[in-house]
């Protein structure tokens, strides 16, 4: 009689969760080592605590790492539409939103965690909390140690052990250490989906000033990465959606030492020539009103004197009419052209999810195991694979997840 697979997650995030119900679903016999108190947990963070658990767009272009196309099996095997289904069968109603968004018809995280802990307990998989893994060793068997001198064997190891994004949630990039003393290449990893550092002496007075505009990363002067949203101003820098989703491409140029910028555009519904005609026009108009005044009711107010000194302009309280064409001229290009030097990113408490990880050359990726050791498999964050905003990066999780459960109980 051919024996159940022993098969060893390590990790119950996400990619962690979906790799034993699947693994089990094959008639594996599946433990969970979990070293939060719980499973889960950051999975109650995601979408503002609503969990925006997949895309319905979802497909390579959304992806970044050192080869994107590396997600092109795992997403075409267990597509968005699976997901919904996979999902639907547990119980969860779902609605789409704006870009294609998903999210449970409850708007409540906590239901995909209450369905996915229904179903392991249903199913019988072991979950071991409080366990913090810090070895893995491969025999005839794989024996994985925990901090405490418990070991685990098992036939196969599966390891979603997630980024350093998030510490809070337990994310704390100890599964690194382990693919890496397993023989694994770890590409350097920094924070991605986060916001930027900027330098300007005018932060103070920009921070909580929030608009709808659009923000772009340029390095030796061409656009490298770009995106529209409402913008947020803050005393270290700048927040809000479109920086989140352009902000890998900054830190992986600071990585490299190279300096990128930031161009802000406020005017970005119309084009140079059109903003300069409707500015003069205003201006003609009130041509007695104070130079900051003019502005009220075009731009946010509290934009105004900080575009005006960074225009040259100091008595911001003069007559219109004395403004010369080239202060003009400088007013107009801030406000189509605005750039501010990158610092820094924030970090990892602060990110969304992990840029790097175990390198994809290494994992096959049709199956998601280690080309390097026989029975050893990758889903998830630890992989050099993160996404876009939008449900592209838990997307990422359920499709390698489910792809390695799946392909570890064989």
């Amino acid at each position: 009689m051919k024996k159940n697979k022993q098969v060893i997650v390590v990790g119950g995030g996400a990619a962690g969760m979906i790799a034993a119900i699947s693994a089990r679903r094959q008639g594996a016999d599946v433990t969970i080592l979990e070293k939060n108190p719980r499973i889960g947990k950051k999975i109650l963070a995601t979408g503002n605590g609503r969990c925006n658990f997949t895309n319905i767009n979802a497909d390579a272009g959304y992806y970044h790492g050192n080869n994107p196309k590396f997600t092109y099996s795992a997403l075409s095997q267990f597509t968005a539409d699976d997901t919904i289904l996979f999902f639907e069968k547990l119980g969860i109603a779902h609605k789409v939103e704006e870009f294609g968004k998903v999210f449970p018809m409850s708007d409540q995280a906590s239901s995909i965690l209450d369905v996915f802990l229904y179903e392991l307990n249903e199913l019988g998989v072991n979950i071991v909390c409080d366990a913090q893994v810090k070895d893995i060793r491969k025999n005839d068997k794989f024996s994985v140690a925990l901090v405490g001198g418990k070991i685990y064997k098992g036939d196969r190891v599966i390891i979603t052990t997630g980024g350093k994004a998030m510490p809070a949630s337990g994310s704390d990039g100890s599964g690194y250490d382990l693919a890496a003393r397993l023989g694994h290449t770890i590409v350097d990893i920094f924070p991605a989906l986060v916001q930027l550092k900027l330098e300007s002496p005018f932060l103070k007075r920009l921070d909580g000033v929030k608009f709808v505009g659009t923000a772009e990363i340029i390095h030796n002067n061409k656009s490298v990465a770009k995106d529209r949203g409402d913008i947020l101003f803050t005393d270290y820098g700048i927040s809000g959606p479109p920086i989140l989703q352009i902000s890998r491409k900054a830190g992986e140029l600071l990585k490299a030492g190279q300096e990128p910028f930031l161009k802000i555009t406020i005017m970005d519904t119309m084009s140079k020539d059109e903003l300069r005609k409707l500015l003069k026009k205003r201006w003609q108009i009130s041509s007695s009103k104070p130079l900051d005044f003019s502005l009220v009711g075009f731009i946010n107010k509290r934009l105004i004197p900080v575009v005006l000194m960074e225009a040259g302009i100091s008595d911001v309280g003069r007559p219109v009419a004395n403004l010369s064409a080239k202060e003009q001229e400088r007013i107009i290009d801030l406000l189509i052209d605005w750039r501010f030097r990158i610092r820094g990113t924030k970090s990892w408490p602060s990110a969304q999810v992990t840029a790097g990880g175990v390198d994809t050359r290494e994992i096959n990726q049709d199956t998601m195991e280690s080309k390097l050791v026989k029975g050893l498999f990758f889903a998830g964050e630890i992989i050099d694979i993160d996404g876009q905003c939008g449900g592209f990066n838990l997307q990422w999780a359920w499709s390698s997840g489910y792809i390695a459960g799946q392909c570890a109980a064989l």
